[in-house]
């Protein structure tokens, strides 16, 4: 399970939000919202330990990140807003690259079968300056596929997707979440999930509101 309790993050001398506390255990998913500059991506950013809140703590299992950080980055996939791919490569040696730096291995045909489910078949081999932003963007995703993380954090995942691409990210994380995963979502746009519980960030930082994503 992931938790977290009291996170407070400031921002130079402006507070982002304040204490922040969240759940979210095997099978289910957080829908986290608010206007730009409301802490967003700060909130995730704190969740995948690659920053320190100014107050609070996140939990994995019930121990705080930083002492078992290993295993818990073992267990996490963080994606970005961003298409954190290197243009001089193809996707296949991407998400060939990707495994690497995570310590494992995987094959051609798994490489070819996840980039193939993101509608890339025929692509695999170009090389990603080539490609569109959307594409791009499916590269990456297409990671989602290739790690096997128990928890998804994932920063605005629909950006510059088609409807198709949206419908195939949904039916990933279906799948994902009925095998006990867990994730984590910012999204301008609508979720195609079911269920789930929403966080505001706002001036006011209102309680955690549980219930249909909407």
């Amino acid at each position: 399970m992931l938790s977290a309790h009291g996170l407070t993050c400031v921002r130079g001398d402006r507070p982002l939000f304040a204490g922040v506390d969240l759940s979210v255990g095997p099978g289910e998913w957080l829908h986290v919202r608010g206007a730009n500059g409301s802490g967003k991506t700060s909130l995730l950013r704190l969740l995948a330990g690659l920053s320190q809140p100014e107050a609070g703590q996140v939990h994995w299992n019930g121990e705080p990140i930083g002492r078992i950080a290993q295993d818990y980055h073992r267990a996490l996939l963080f994606l970005g807003h961003h298409a954190a791919v290197k243009e001089e490569l193809t996707g296949a040696e991407n998400l060939q690259l990707s495994a690497e730096l995570d310590g494992g291995a995987i094959g051609r045909a798994e490489i070819h079968e996840a980039l193939g489910r993101f509608g890339l078949k025929g692509r695999e081999d170009l090389p990603v300056r080539v490609l569109s932003a959307g594409q791009k963007r499916r590269v990456l995703l297409a990671r989602l596929m290739t790690r096997k993380a128990k928890l998804w954090v994932l920063d605005e995942p629909f950006t510059a997707l088609d409807t198709r691409a949206v419908d195939m990210l949904g039916s990933l994380a279906r799948e994902h979440l009925a095998q006990g995963g867990m994730a984590v979502v910012t999204s301008h746009q609508p979720v195609p999930l079911e269920g789930g519980q929403v966080l505001e960030l706002s001036a006011s930082n209102g309680p955690l509101r549980q219930g249909p994503v909407l």
